[in-house]
C-alpha cells in the first residue's frame, strides 16, 4: 500500500502551559487544535494565527496528515516515516488521534521533508481544505 501524506496550508504553534492552567476558550473555537495534558505539563497545538500567553512557545511548524483512516492493528506507520524524516536530519513533533497521525515539521525543513518522503516512496499531496 502507498502511503499518502497531505500538507496543511497553515503554520502551527506548540504552546507550553502549567498543567493547572485552564484552556483558554478561544482554543476550542480553532479548526484544529490538540491539547496533551500530564502531571507536569499542558500542551497545545493551535493555528500560529491565535496568540496565547503561555509559558513558552514554538511557532512555524507544518502539518503533514498521514492520510487515514488507519487502523489500529496497523504497524509501524509511523515509525518508518520517523526514521525517514530523521535520516533526513528533520525534528518532528507528532500527534495522533483516534483514525490517523500527524507530523509537525519545522517551516524552513517542510522540503527536505517532502524530498526525504518522496524518495522512500511516499505520496506527497497538498491539503485540500
Amino acid at each position: 500500500m502507498r502511503m499518502t501524506l497531505a500538507i496543511h496550508n497553515e503554520q502551527y504553534s506548540v504552546h507550553s502551559f502549567s498543567p493547572l492552567t485552564c484552556i483558554p476558550e478561544q482554543v476550542l473555537t480553532q479548526e484544529i487544535y490538540f491539547i496533551g495534558k500530564t502531571r507536569e505539563e499542558l500542551s497545545v497545538v493551535v493555528p500560529s494565527g491565535l496568540e496565547l500567553d503561555s509559558l513558552e512557545q514554538e511557532h512555524g511548524w507544518r502539518c503533514l496528515e498521514i492520510l487515514g483512516p488507519l487502523g489500529f492493528s496497523m504497524t509501524g506507520i509511523l515509525a518508518r516515516i520517523a526514521a525517514t524524516l530523521a535520516d533526513a536530519h528533520v525534528s518532528i513533533f507528532t500527534i495522533a488521534t483516534f483514525d490517523t497521525d500527524y507530523i509537525l515539521v519545522k517551516d524552513n525543513k517542510l522540503s527536505d521533508a517532502v524530498s526525504a518522503l518522496k524518495k522512500k516512496g511516499y505520496q506527497i499531496i497538498e491539503y485540500d481544505q
